[in-house]
């Protein structure tokens, strides 16, 4: 099988997406809106989290311990705090629902904290974030996960990867959206690699048996390590903390699988604060002082090794400008599985091409 990609529209994926994830019983504006998530992933470069995620998605809808229409029910806490219920949704409805409240919230009273429970894997965490960006809003998006990574000094699997993600609007610059694991590395990137017998990095995992490893398929059955050795360790428990203990959601350890476990719901906790910029000034002054950070950062002297300085969310802003021309390079094994689910819902699954769509982009 050729390692070469093939390349599709944006639109024709979020298409086939949106028409898959139908079929399993979501309404068409939700599926549509998981299919533009998927998508957007892919846009900015994360393919790990892309629309080689629609066939687990639909896996999961089948075996129905992710439903398909959940009743979301928001109780307030205080005049600035709410709590959701996400009634085992697709976590993408679930993240837009309470992102969308914490900055109603913020609008009315400066800042908004909303936590989400029984609420499933939500995507790229960097979606969240960017919708409070386009709304005039600082935010933080975070979620914990099934286990990913042993706590400091341990051997199994214990924390979730819980991807930690921060944006903040600027004026004439870009806006910083920082969205990472608490992992070294993406489990999702781990899983492509494994499906494509691809080696990965040493000092990335351990195996089953807790020895490193640089084969992807028993890294991804074994242990990833924290970033940052113990900081990464204590992060990822303070996200268990904000994402599961405080919001009645699994933690330590109990969230489920998103690939493995069938036996029930996943019961996700996730955490969202937005945040009025002009709080203690006007938004022409907050913009003027984001874009002086951002220039007095780039103007830093340069490492050896390094041809310009970027800013968190710049070179995902880049891919997804190019990525928007040049069409979407999906793997053959990511191509196979797409094709075997449009079979298999009797979808017709989008043409794609040998050669990115805009040979100058």
């Amino acid at each position: 099988m050729s390692s070469q990609p093939v390349y599709f529209t944006a639109d024709a994926l979020r298409g086939f997406a949106a028409a898959a994830l139908a079929t399993q019983g979501l309404p068409p504006d939700d599926a549509a809106l998981v299919a533009n998530g998927l998508v957007t992933a892919n846009l900015r470069g994360l393919d790990s989290h892309g629309v080689a995620r629609v066939p687990i998605y639909l896996e999961k809808l089948r075996r129905k311990v992710v439903n398909p229409r959940p009743a979301l029910r928001i109780e307030r806490a205080t005049p600035v705090a709410a709590l959701i219920d996400g009634d085992d949704g697709m976590g993408f409805i679930v993240g837009k629902r309470a992102m969308d409240e914490a900055i109603a919230l913020a609008r009315d009273l400066g800042v908004g904290l909303v936590v989400a429970r029984r609420s499933t894997h939500y995507g790229m965490a960097a979606l969240y974030v960017k919708q409070a960006i386009d709304a005039g809003f600082i935010s933080l998006a975070l979620t914990n996960s099934s286990p990913a990574m042993p706590v400091w000094g341990g051997r199994n699997v214990f924390l979730g990867a819980s991807p930690f993600a921060a944006g903040a609007p600027a004026g004439k610059s870009e806006p910083f959206v920082l969205d990472m694991a608490m992992t070294v590395i993406a489990r999702g990137k781990i899983r492509l690699a494994a499906q494509r017998g691809e080696p990965i990095a040493p000092g990335l995992a351990l195996d089953h048996e807790g020895r490193p490893t640089t084969d992807a398929q028993k890294a991804f059955e074994g242990v990833l390590l924290p970033f940052g050795g113990v900081k990464g360790s204590a992060l990822g428990l303070l996200m268990e903390i904000l994402c599961g203990v405080i919001s009645g959601a699994n933690f330590g350890g109990e969230v489920r699988s998103l690939y493995f476990d069938f036996s029930a719901p996943q019961n996700v906790g996730h955490f969202f604060l937005a945040l009025k910029p002009d709080l203690f000034m006007s938004k022409a002054e907050y913009a003027a002082r984001m874009d002086a950070l951002a220039a007095r950062a780039k103007a830093c002297p340069k490492a050896e090794g390094f041809e310009e300085i970027l800013m968190p969310g710049e070179p995902e802003a880049r891919t997804y400008a190019r990525r928007s021309k040049s069409g979407l390079p999906l793997t053959p094994d990511v191509v196979a599985a797409l094709e075997q689910e449009a079979a298999a819902t009797g979808i017709a699954f989008p043409r794609g091409a040998d050669q990115p769509l805009d040979p100058m982009r």
